[in-house]
């Protein structure tokens, strides 16, 4: 009977150590992997004369930037790691 209850144990012991380690190795990974290159990236965008900047924000991965140029408001989207365009949008009145 002891012998039974012996063996029980080493094998319940030996699963939480074998879940205790799959924790570890998964919680390793997820703060040692690297995303993507590291190597920061910098650009120069050219606005239209006149235009200024209203605001910028970040959603997700985009950096949203809002333009004001000339009366006409415009909303630029980037992608934050790349710093490429990736998106622009007009806002005009009816004539």
């Amino acid at each position: 009977m002891f012998a039974r209850v012996r063996r029980l144990m080493l094998i319940a012991g030996l699963t939480t150590a074998l879940a205790v380690a799959a924790v570890l190795v998964a919680i390793g990974y997820r703060l040692f992997r690297t995303e993507g290159s590291t190597v920061t990236a910098e650009t120069t965008s050219m606005l239209p004369k006149g235009a200024r900047i209203v605001s910028t924000g970040v959603a997700g991965d985009r950096l949203v930037v809002t333009l004001d140029i000339g009366g006409v408001t415009e909303i630029r989207t980037y992608d934050a790691h790349t710093l490429k365009a990736t998106g622009k949008l007009k806002f005009v009145s009816e004539p």
